[in-house]
């Protein structure tokens, strides 16, 4: 049921699943590394997904910056 690619709100809901779960001591001790590694994945997707919308939006502001002059 993981996706490969959730979108950044999936992955932030999967990764607050994940620590509410450690949380509350609800994962075995046995599934407890695949679930620390996948909110490792998760948080790697995230961080991504917000370099690069920061990259694009630094590249429009520079354009209407220059549109401006």
């Amino acid at each position: 049921m993981t996706k490969k690619n959730p979108t950044y709100k999936e992955a932030i809901a999967e990764i607050e699943e994940i620590l509410k779960e450690v949380e509350n001591e609800e994962i075995d001790l046995d599934h407890l590394t695949e679930k620390v590694k996948r909110a490792y994945s998760l948080l790697k997707l995230c961080r991504e997904k917000l370099y690069k919308t920061e990259e694009e939006l630094a590249g429009i502001m520079k354009e209407i910056r220059d549109e401006d002059r």
